[in-house]
């Protein structure tokens, strides 16, 4: 283990998408979603504590799920999770985690990750970290590099926004541009033109290179946080984010920092790996059966029902019968059952219910 590798996690999301399995009381990366054994954010720690001490994991998250932290990552230290009292975007908790652990290490280098990805190939994965650590740990430009990194498409996919760069020998490409979520004929042309990766908010630099880009980029975010440094890793750290935290701008680091930066390098990840984004991706990633049927938990009894994701509690017996391309989910108080081709109207229905019959469902 090397005691300048820090990891960040990012776990305040809810996963709106993943309703009604994911909810704001009990978001997807505290879940099992693939039914592994493990809970997305169990799996995300268990892969970076394979290079990173866990004494230098930091979770990020909201002051409600502070207790599910503890219960599903109990090696991570109290002071190492950062409780955000107000939705502020992902570049303000960034900073905020940034100067914490510059104060502990002034020769840090970090990975900001999120909670909820998966990621089958772990050892791919650590090699392309271990590249990205040893790049960002002995540059030496006068603007430090940032890198993230890319996940080659496979198909040209409108939902993720694009990183295009330069051609180079090295394993770091230079950044040319941060392309938004394109249509499907511009996300052709992508993949077409060969220099473009997936942006998987992925990101690893050194704890200098990010502080010193908050500083000359969103200067204003850079006082209010360093106005409290000396309260950083103390008891008084806790009064200072609740005094001061709500008052950041609601940006993001892509928006913030990353397409401002004259030196953001991109690694073309080697390994696969998906957002989970949506019960559709779990259906993408998952193992089919004889019928091209997706089962999570459940025990089934099908008869010409094809294309199917079907998650339920575990040991939950469910019959089917000519049910094609279908999700069904069912969590302890809602069961959902819908065309696998109008997953993105999860969020209506979730709406929905949460209208009619509280929110005590969503």
């Amino acid at each position: 283990m090397n005691k300048n590798y820090y990891a960040i996690i990012m776990a305040g999301g809810v996963g709106s998408r993943f309703w009604p399995l994911s909810k704001a009381s009990y978001p997807k990366q505290f879940h099992d979603i693939l039914g592994a054994g493990e809970t997305l954010i169990e799996r995300t720690f268990g892969r970076l504590s394979q290079t990173v001490p866990a004494d230098n994991v930091l979770v990020l998250t909201n002051e409600r799920y502070k207790a599910l932290v503890n219960e599903q990552l109990p090696k991570v230290k109290d002071e190492n999770i950062v409780l955000e009292p107000a939705m502020r975007n992902t570049a303000p908790c960034i900073l905020l985690a940034a100067l914490k652990i510059y104060k502990s290490n002034p020769d840090a280098v970090m990975i900001v990750a999120p909670s909820d990805h998966w990621i089958e190939d772990e050892a791919s994965f650590l090699r392309d970290l271990e590249t990205a650590f040893q790049a960002c740990a002995t540059d030496s430009s006068e603007e430090k590099l940032l890198v993230t990194l890319g996940i080659e498409p496979t198909f040209p996919h409108t939902g993720y926004g694009y990183i295009q760069y330069a051609a180079a020998d090295s394993d770091v490409k230079t950044v040319k541009a941060f392309k938004e979520k394109p249509d499907y004929n511009t996300a052709k042309s992508f993949l077409a033109e060969g220099n473009y990766s997936w942006n998987a908010g992925i990101f690893i630099w050194s704890a200098k290179a990010i502080i010193e880009a908050f500083e000359k980029y969103l200067p204003e975010m850079f006082s209010l946080f360093n106005s409290g440094y000396d309260s950083l890793n103390t008891q008084s750290e806790a009064q200072f984010i609740l005094e001061n935290y709500a008052k950041a701008e609601d940006i993001s680091i892509d928006y913030g920092i990353l397409e401002k930066s004259k030196h953001v390098g991109v690694i073309p990840a080697t390994f696969d790996w998906s957002d989970l984004g949506a019960w559709g991706s779990l259906y993408d990633k998952l193992d089919k059966d004889k019928d091209d049927n997706v089962i999570v938990n459940a025990k089934v009894v099908s008869k010409e029902s094809t294309g199917n994701l079907i998650r339920t509690q575990p040991g939950k017996v469910v019959v089917v019968d000519g049910l094609k391309d279908f999700i069904v989910v069912d969590s302890q108080d809602v069961l959902v059952i819908m065309p696998k081709a109008k997953e993105q109207d999860v969020k209506i229905m979730r709406n929905e219910v949460k209208e009619k019959f509280g929110s005590d469902l969503v």
